[in-house]
This record gives structure tokens, C-alpha cells and sequence, in this order.
């Protein structure tokens, strides 16, 4: 696509999740998305087929970007090298780092998994509940490496871990942004991770 079409195409996202926020999903129109940005509604659709597409677009994006993050290549090299536990906990405390920094860039995100955007329906609950699987696969992915090298417990159940660590970065980012505290603190991290490995590290 056309760096200006991206820049569109950004504009829309930004401006329409602005909405799904501040005036719920249901309540939210393309005819609005337009207006506020000053464009017809053939620009919209030139992107997006409905609003729901510019919805998913976003789980699209941070999903794409846990991906990098959690890239199972750089799991491997490391894992090659023989690490000490002090190597895991450095290389899984950046990348929880980064996956927390990834989140809060999106905080739409964060309000689906909870609920918290009036008027969502089924089919978005449905979408949403697609994407905490995927990351729940690909976590739990890493847990089984790790678990194999015996830097982890044997005894770990790899999807429940990653559900326990996805949840609880989750809940810690919502319960965080309401009270406008700063998630990304290293103080708030390093707790974190410091009873995550409590329960997975032999």
C-alpha cells in the first residue's frame, strides 16, 4: 500500500477507536468516522469493510507485534547456548518488558479482553477470545522449550502457565491504567516476573 493509503488508513484506526472508547462500539458509526476526519464514506470503505474490520485491524497489529516479540528463533539461540537460569530471566524479563509496552500502545485492546467498551456483540467477543488463544499458543510454546532444556519444572502444565502469565499482565495493565499508575515501571516489571519464575523455574 501507498505510504499516503497507510497514512488513511491509520487515520481511520486512530479515529475510530477514539470512538469505540468514549462512546461505545454500538453507538460508534462510519458516517461519524468520516466526518470527524472530513472524508467520504467511499475513503472508509476503500479499507475497511464495516467497523467490526477496523476493529480486528487492531488485534491484527498488536497481535503481529507479540509475535515479534516472542519470535521462537531468538528462543532457540538461546536455548542452543546452554543458559544459566540468570540468562532466562533476563531474556524473558525483556520480553514480558516489551509485550506490556506493546499492550498498553493499544489500550483498546485491554478494555475488550475486559468487557469494558459498551455494545461489543458476540461476533467481537468471539474475535477477541481468538486472539488471547493465539497468545496463549504461542507463550505456552515457549514454556514447552524451555521446559525441555530442564531450566523449568517438569511438572508445569504449559497452556495453564501462559494463561496465569497472560492474565495476570492483563489484569496488572487494566487495574494499573484506572488508577493512572505506570505499568512499565521497573519496580511493577521486576514483581512480576519475580513471582512468575517463583513458580516455573526448577
Amino acid at each position: 500500500m501507498p505510504a499516503k493509503g497507510q497514512k488513511r488508513r491509520q487515520q481511520i484506526v486512530d479515529t475510530a477507536k477514539k470512538m469505540f472508547i468514549e462512546q461505545g462500539f454500538q453507538s460508534t458509526h462510519i458516517g461519524q468516522v468520516c466526518e470527524e476526519l472530513n472524508i467520504a464514506r467511499g475513503t472508509v470503505y476503500q479499507y475497511f469493510g464495516n467497523k467490526r474490520e477496523i476493529l480486528y485491524a487492531i488485534l491484527e497489529s498488536i497481535e503481529e507485534s507479540i509475535d515479534d516479540i516472542l519470535d521462537p528463533d531468538d528462543l532457540r539461540d538461546l536455548l542452543k547456548d546452554n543458559p544459566s537460569q540468570k540468562d532466562i530471566i533476563k531474556f524473558n524479563t525483556e520480553r514480558i518488558t516489551e509485550c506490556v509496552k506493546a499492550i498498553i500502545e493499544e489500550p483498546i485492546v485491554i478494555k475488550l479482553v475486559f468487557k469494558d467498551i459498551v455494545g461489543i456483540d458476540e461476533e467481537v467477543i468471539e474475535r477477541v477470545d481468538q486472539f488471547l488463544k493465539h497468545l496463549i499458543n504461542i507463550v505456552s510454546r515457549d514454556v514447552e522449550e524451555i521446559k525441555k532444556k530442564g531450566l523449568y519444572k517438569k511438572t508445569l502444565h504449559a497452556d495453564i502457565t501462559a494463561i496465569i502469565l497472560i492474565g495476570s499482565i492483563m489484569l496488572l495493565v487494566y487495574q494499573f491504567d484506572k488508577e493512572k499508575k505506570d505499568v512499565t515501571d521497573k519496580e511493577v516489571i521486576n514483581a512480576l516476573v519475580a513471582h512468575y519464575f517463583t513458580g516455573v523455574l526448577k
